[in-house]
């Protein structure tokens, strides 16, 4: 099982990216997909979520209304359109997948549990997001 996350690049202030999240050695159907990033010194940020039984998507404040996720399941690829990057934004991305179940998309105690790593067994390798003038 394999989750090939490409796509990353350095890019100025405004500018944007696509990654992509290639799946060999198991299907995404009936599996969501999330895409993670760390910066340097940072712990790893939950940034966005997508289901596959209804496509329901859920972002990080950090990067609603600037990012979009999004899946094709025929390709095995779930892709994450980042526009009008920040500095901020960066930071190592990372996918990954865990099956597709009701309770990730619950808001509990001031968070979703879709945010914690322990629901994700499969883990793509990173890609570098490098957003600087």
């Amino acid at each position: 099982v394999q989750l090939q996350a490409s796509g990353g690049g350095s890019v100025q202030p405004g500018g944007s990216l696509k990654l992509s999240c290639a799946a060999s050695g198991i299907s995404l159907t009936n599996r969501a997909v999330a895409w993670f990033r760390q910066a340097p010194g940072s712990e790893r940020e939950a940034i966005s979520i997508i289901s596959d039984s209804d496509r329901r998507t859920i972002y990080a404040d950090s990067v609603k209304g600037r990012f979009t996720i999004s899946r094709d399941n025929a390709m095995n690829t779930a892709y994450l359109e980042m526009n009008n990057l920040k500095p901020e934004d960066t930071a190592v991305y990372y996918c990954a997948t865990a099956v597709d179940r009701d309770v990730l998309y619950t808001f509990y105690g001031g968070s979703y549990y879709w945010i914690h790593e322990v629901w994700y067994d499969y883990w793509g390798q990173g890609t570098q997001v490098t957003v600087s003038s």
